[in-house]
């Protein structure tokens, strides 16, 4: 499998750490979620990069070594999907496909719909369409009482302190205490999620993400979504209601959902021979396979 080797990046006026394997100008952009960094794709990158794609995992601004703006607002979603937007660029980016999970997902949604012709792909991970996710908050009890570290995250302080306590423990207990298959998470990775979240300013900025955009990122014009869909939902989620991976049939054009019944709200790094599996099979399936053609090589 190729390397993974590390460097940086500048995009949108601000400094990112970044993760990467293959090269070319054929982009597939990985973005992270709460509390996670870039090293949550290590297992998806080599695969993406032996399928042809310049595979990059960015630490987003706030996280890890990348840029962290101080203002609440400098989280707000318009400048999260710049931030995106602003990586395909940098990077040079002929062909686009973006790979996102939780908050990063978030993000890859609101840029799908602002932004329709910059994506040759699509690749969510267990978080739904904001849309979705304003029903089913709305109608659901199930996802009202999954939802509350949410509001109590709109805090101030407050959440810091319970979440940096202990070297950050409650952050690595996230994974360790809802993942299904724990091996998966081995204490170098726990360590480094620890590490990246006690780092000066760290956990605010993280938790600014929720306090920029919350509730007001549900309330996203609905656009629909042109660009070629893919789902993929571990069942195990803690956090998100299955009953989100239902109602695409009006928002996204060509959508495939698959669910992973052995899977935890951390589906890349929990089953990443499932989500390799299903990635590689929808990117075949719709020309976005460039490995398998030695002609749509770099």
């Amino acid at each position: 499998m190729p390397d993974i080797t590390s460097g940086t990046i500048t995009a949108n006026g601000l400094h990112f750490d970044i993760d990467e394997c293959g090269s070319g100008p054929d982009v597939a952009l990985c973005l992270h979620g709460f509390p996670e960094s870039r090293r949550s794709w290590r297992h998806q990158l080599p695969m993406l990069a032996d399928m042809g794609w310049h595979a990059v995992a960015p630490d987003q601004r706030g996280y890890g070594g990348s840029s962290r703006p101080a203002a609440r607002r400098d989280y707000h979603i318009d400048h999260l999907v710049a931030d995106a937007a602003a990586m395909f660029d940098a990077l040079g980016a002929r062909r686009r496909l973006l790979i996102a999970h939780d908050w990063g997902a978030l993000v890859a949604w609101v840029l799908a719909q602002r932004q329709p012709a910059l994506l040759d792909g699509l690749v969510i991970m267990n978080v739904p369409h904001p849309h979705v996710f304003q029903h089913v908050l709305r109608t659901s009890w199930a996802q009202k009482r999954k939802s509350w570290y949410v509001a109590f995250f709109q805090l101030p302080w407050l959440p810091e302190a319970l979440l940096g306590a202990g070297g950050a423990r409650a952050v690595g207990r996230a994974f360790t205490d809802s993942a299904v298959n724990k091996a998966m998470f081995p204490p170098e990775i726990i360590d480094h999620y620890r590490s990246n979240a006690s780092g000066p300013g760290a956990l605010t900025a993280m938790l600014n993400w929720y306090r920029a955009n919350f509730p007001s990122v549900l309330d996203e014009p609905v656009r629909h979504i042109e660009v070629p869909t893919l789902m993929i939902w571990g069942e195990q989620d803690v956090a998100i209601d299955i009953a989100n991976t239902r109602g695409y049939g009006p928002l996204v054009r060509d959508f495939t959902l698959v669910r992973l019944p052995d899977a935890s709200h951390w589906v890349q790094q929990d089953a990443p021979e499932a989500v390799n599996a299903a990635m590689a099979g929808w990117m075949r399936a719709g020309g976005l396979s460039l490995g398998d053609d030695p002609q749509k090589r770099p």
